[in-house]
């Protein structure tokens, strides 16, 4: 009696138990997808085009990963231009503020 209960209870320890084979194989952990704005596309540097470039980068990382909606991005996208347009004119104290504003209307940090 002793020998079939400890057989029964190796069995069960080793897996044969109906159905813990499964339940007692462990489970690859996933690899996370990559972000879709890797560092190298972000810009470094300082000044107004520079934060215009990271701020794009930002937004087209958050539209392929869903974060914002088509609608926002386009209204972002705008601000951007209007932003770009003033550094391209040496109006780099109204892009910044434009960039500013644009992160406060939309929920985004504003350490610039």
């Amino acid at each position: 009696m002793r020998a079939l209960l400890a057989g029964v209870f190796t069995a069960v320890l080793l897996g044969g138990g109906g159905g813990t084979v499964a339940a007692s194989q462990a489970v690859a952990p996933q690899a996370a997808a990559p972000l879709s704005a890797a560092p190298e596309r972000i810009a470094s540097g300082e000044g107004c085009a520079a934060d215009i470039a990271r701020y794009r980068a930002i937004q087209e990382n958050d539209l392929s990963m869903g974060h914002v909606a088509k609608s926002v991005y386009n209204q972002i996208k705008k601000e951007i231009a209007q932003a770009e347009a003033d550094c391209s004119a040496g109006r780099d104290a109204e892009a910044q503020a434009e960039l500013i504003a644009s992160h406060k209307r939309h929920g985004y940090p504003t350490d610039l």
